[in-house]
């Protein structure tokens, strides 16, 4: 029968409490330690990226979350469980006489009884006295101890219960420990006990149930809260503008980030004066628009003091903007989805673009403050510096006449600059030659990266390498590529996409790419758009200079000429963003057949050859020999014997 017993010790618990940590504590370590020792992935190579890597990824710059501080106080009573695992006395031990007695296990029977008699003489009861350190209860202990030991060794009724169970004394219950420390289930301490139960079952797991619960009800699958999600599908129109499309995102800081009681008022009105002072009328509408709450204004202010590149010189309010920045491309997904369900073109345009101002802290506006983006460039010297400039390369090369010591900086930012090309763009179904009605439709795009310093255009690429050979060499792979389920080709594990420039972004951002089919006629967007990332880099030696992109989609129900336009924005990069337009022919499914060739028994091999003699042997169809064939070969090889000894007089 088992015998249960608590861990008097403690020694039980402490194994099951370090087994319980190390499960917990050991993963978020490792998850910690990556995220925080992750390979920095290549990217602009300009000062001010490069200072801003090391700000934003610098081990050197604690950042002490809940995370931490929860890991620090695992840790450290892991440590201290262990240690006191470690020094623990342990009592468990196998039964060995030949230790207990203190001989070697190869001591014959007499040497054991002399052995015996002497610790008899030095350990008897009778011949020990007892003091403070050695009680007469333990001297009678190890003097019993002894004598089993000595008879597990010369009796053989003992020494076989030793051999069959382990112990002098027979078979031994089957003891069980529990790993609870005693003094958790004595009486003194059972209201103490009651009480911790009662705190976490009645209280802790019904406020954690109801937090998950209700948290999840006020989250949206976007992230955002319900109600922020709310105010975007009231606010957004089908027209909304750039202006009107901030201030749609600009009210969801009010149950985002919420502000209870107005802080920094000061630093707050200055703010705004400066932006109302650069900004103007646009930002008068984005306020009026956005109404007057505090979290929304704070929100507010602190973005277009990014976008207008105002310094801010209160620590606690620059880490406030830096939150809400981070904030905005959780907000701007979701009021994506919400145009993007309704198929509005001008409000999803807006917002894609805005994600690129964000990113270089560029205000919406002239297109000429594109040319801002380049490291050392500001926006109030972009028309002084390149009047008549119409591309970044100009801007280069203009700092390059004037020997200024940006130009390094702006050439090396160039070399990693995310212009994007559409190599190809076409209409294709798997197995057919023409669309009809309501099947499914791929649209295939083909696209690569060209720095403007280095453009290499499709007329380029004719005069220099062929361009049938470069981009139309491909199409087994391009075959494969349609008939597999993967959205995006495979490319080389090598292959990694580099970081952005983006030096004002507060966060490494790696750019990406919104490829999106639209009607510019209805104002309308055909299919759900299409996000991507990692576009190679062009290498005009290479065979494949490009990489394949599909959207799935099912064709118009109607037949006809559908005149649309594929646009790529760029997330990260202002003024970037390309477009071709592409029709798509709808044709009636009566044309398949027409043009697919009729069968005749030409198929079939004539029985006088090989084939035929064969086919026959098996019982399959052979084409008959006649006598009327035989003639009508002979004159048709008459007549052509004819016509062409005809032809050579003629010639002649």
């Amino acid at each position: 029968m088992a015998q249960y017993h608590y861990d008097e010790g403690g020694n039980m618990a402490a194994y099951f409490l370090i087994t319980f940590l190390s499960l917990i504590l050991i993963p978020m370590t490792l998850s910690l330690f990556n995220s925080s020792t992750e390979k920095t992935l290549d990217g602009c190579q300009c000062k001010p990226c490069v200072d801003h890597r090391k700000r934003v990824g610098s081990l050197l710059k604690p950042n002490f979350s809940r995370k931490t501080y929860f890991l620090v106080a695992g840790w450290s009573v892991l440590g201290y469980v262990a240690y006191r695992a470690a020094t623990a006395k342990i009592d468990n031990k196998v039964y060995n006489p030949f230790e207990i007695l203190g001989i070697k296990s190869g001591t014959t029977e007499k040497e054991i009884k002399s052995h015996y008699k002497k610790l008899s003489r030095m350990y008897h009861p009778d011949k020990v006295r007892a003091t403070v350190n050695n009680t007469i209860e333990e001297i009678q202990n190890r003097f019993v101890e002894i004598t089993k030991a000595y008879k597990s060794l010369t009796d053989e009724t003992i020494r076989e219960n030793l051999e069959k169970y382990g112990h002098p004394d027979g078979r031994q219950d089957v003891s069980m420990g529990i790993a609870l420390p005693k003094w958790i289930v004595e009486r003194e301490n059972n209201i103490w006990v009651l009480g911790v139960y009662g705190l976490l079952i009645g209280g802790a797991l019904p406020a954690l149930v109801g937090r998950w619960w209700f948290g999840s009800r006020q989250k949206t699958k976007d992230g955002v809260n319900a109600r922020s999600a709310a105010a975007f599908f009231k606010s957004l129109k089908e027209e909304s503008t750039m202006e009107e499309v901030i201030s749609t995102f600009g009210k969801a800081y009010q149950w985002e980030l919420p502000v209870k009681t107005p802080k920094y008022d000061a630093d707050l009105d200055r703010l705004e004066k400066q932006i109302n002072e650069q900004a103007g009328s646009k930002w008068e509408e984005v306020r009026t628009l956005c109404g007057d709450n505090n979290s929304r204004r704070k929100a507010l202010v602190l973005i277009y003091a990014h976008l207008l590149r105002i310094s801010i010189e209160n620590s606690t309010l620059q880490e406030e903007q830096t939150k809400t920045l981070l904030q905005t491309p959780i907000l701007l997904s979701a009021l994506l989805n919400i145009s993007i369900s309704r198929s509005w073109l001008l409000p999803t345009l807006a917002i894609m673009r805005l994600h690129a101002y964000l990113a270089q802290a560029l205000i919406p506006g002239s297109d000429h403050l594109r040319f801002a983006q380049l490291p050392g460039i500001s926006t109030a010297e972009v028309d002084t510096l390149a009047h008549e400039a119409r591309d970044l390369g100009d801007i280069l090369s203009a700092l390059e006449k004037k020997s200024d010591s940006r130009a390094l900086d702006v050439k090396k930012a160039l070399q990693k600059w995310g212009r994007i090309e559409i190599v190809d763009a076409a209409f294709k179904v798997i197995g057919e030659r023409v669309v009809t009605p309501s099947s499914i439709v791929f649209l295939v795009v083909k696209l690569r990266l060209s720095p403007p310093d280095k453009v290499h255009s499709v007329k380029e690429e004719l005069d220099a390498n062929n361009t049938k050979r470069v981009i139309k060499m491909n199409d087994e792979k391009d075959e494969e590529f349609l008939t597999s389920r993967k959205e995006v080709e495979e490319m080389s594990d090598d292959f990694v996409g580099g970081l952005a420039h983006a030096p004002y972004w507060p966060g490494e951002r790696k750019p990406s790419w919104w490829v999106v089919l639209s009607d510019e006629k209805t104002n309308r967007v055909v299919v759900p758009p299409m996000r991507i990332t990692d576009v190679p880099f062009s290498q005009p030696t290479s065979d494949r200079n490009y990489r394949c992109y599909k959207i799935q989609f099912q064709a118009p129900q109607g037949t006809g000429v559908f005149t649309w336009k594929v646009q790529v924005i760029s997330d990260t990069f202002v003024g970037e963003d390309v477009s071709r337009d592409i029709s798509l022919k709808i044709e009636d499914a009566s044309v398949l057949n027409t043009e697919e060739p009729l069968e005749d028994d030409i198929s079939d091999p004539d029985e006088d050859t090989i084939a035929g003699q064969m086919a026959a042997m098996r019982g399959g169809a052979v084409k008959k020999h006649t006598v009327d064939d035989d003639e009508s070969d002979d004159e048709s090889s008459t007549d052509d014997d004819k016509g062409s000894s005809s032809s050579d007089s003629d010639s002649d």
